[in-house]
């Protein structure tokens, strides 16, 4: 039995190990995790949550880079 998993990440479907944490797999698909913004499963999901969450099969995340500016 394989431990991988499909997840959606910004509209394309990506694998992974089950049970990832949510920072470690943004970091393996090359985003800073202190400078994007995430929906998990269509809600925002707040930093403060971010270590104990762990991906799952099928779970929908949009990753938004911050960008500032003026």
């Amino acid at each position: 039995m394989s431990n991988e998993i499909t997840l959606q990440v910004n509209g394309e479907n990506h694998r992974c190990s089950s049970q990832t944490p949510l920072p470690e797999l943004l970091q393996q698909l090359g985003f800073n995790p202190r400078l994007v913004a995430v929906e998990y499963n269509g809600e925002i999901l707040h930093r403060q949550f971010w270590t104990q969450t762990k991906v799952q099969q099928g779970d929908r995340l949009e990753v938004v880079t911050i960008v500032g500016g003026g």
